[in-house]
């Protein structure tokens, strides 16, 4: 696959209406059960050794939707959330990246568009800064995407959530905290060091990106597409993470390579 084998990436008519559609929906309900889980585990949520199951499975789906949260202010720094509505998806991005971790929407954006401008160079944010080793290139990603700020904001609404609303400390942690930082695991794994890292497979083209080899369930459930359709998300940034797997298949269909349809299916 190379880079000549993009297919147009703005939508428009119904095409761009059907997008805005299913790329709000689905924030919606990321949004809300990411709430929903949010509110009762650090407001309502009563311990005991008949809760402790539950509390844990609720952890697990409270990581993967606040990996969703960045996921969908990641289609927002694209315009792929909503196309056509610059303000909308400025709001949405801010929105899911507060909730998420009080990271600032404004800092990330020019952040991520140098990523995709210079990707797997020296120039880009998200690449490793010398030190290709996991835990080098995890510091890296750090110190690009968290700051003194988000620490700060971070604080001030614990304080006001236990002070004023008196939530325990301890389940801010189990239902806050310990999501946000198994999402930036999952982002910084399967959104990033497998995708950009080099391997024996030479990289397809100047991207410096692949897509893993992974069942569909899988790449949705590890980053919402971004570990299994990498390759293509840089071949068409304006593709919301719901339709990469349609946009292989598309790529595919257009090569004329049978053996490659067949992959991409």
């Amino acid at each position: 696959m190379s880079g000549g084998t993009a297919l147009p990436a703005s939508p428009s008519g119904a095409a761009a209406r059907r997008q805005v559609w299913i790329g709000l929906s689905l924030a919606a309900a990321i949004v809300t059960v990411w709430l929903a889980i949010h509110v009762s585990g650090i407001f309502f949520w009563r311990w005991s050794l008949e809760t402790v199951p539950l509390a844990a499975v609720m952890v697990l789906v409270q990581t993967w939707l606040s990996t969703g949260l960045f996921i969908v202010a990641h289609d927002s720094m694209h315009g792929a959330l909503a196309p056509g509505y610059p303000r909308l998806n400025r709001l949405t991005g801010a929105t899911c990246l507060s909730l998420y971790a009080c990271l600032s929407y404004a800092t990330l954006l020019p952040q991520h568009h140098l990523h995709h401008r210079h990707a797997g160079t020296a120039s880009d944010p998200d690449f490793h800064g010398g030190d290709p080793s996991l835990f080098g290139w995890f510091g890296q990603f750090f110190r690009t995407y968290y700051s003194h700020g988000q620490i700060v904001r971070i604080t001030v609404v614990a304080l006001v959530y236990t002070l004023l609303l008196g939530a325990p400390l301890g389940n801010i942690v189990v239902f806050w905290a310990i999501p946000a930082l198994g999402a930036v695991l999952q982002l910084f794994v399967f959104g990033t060091w497998l995708p950009h890292r080099e391997r024996d497979e030479p990289f397809a083209d100047h991207h410096h990106a692949h897509s893993a080899k992974i069942p569909l369930l899988v790449s949705l459930l590890t980053c919402f597409h971004f570990g299994g359709y990498h390759h293509e998300h840089h071949l068409s940034p304006g593709t919301p993470w719901w339709g990469l797997p349609a946009r292989r298949r598309a790529i595919a269909a257009r090569s004329g390579n049978p053996a490659m349809v067949r992959r991409a299916i």
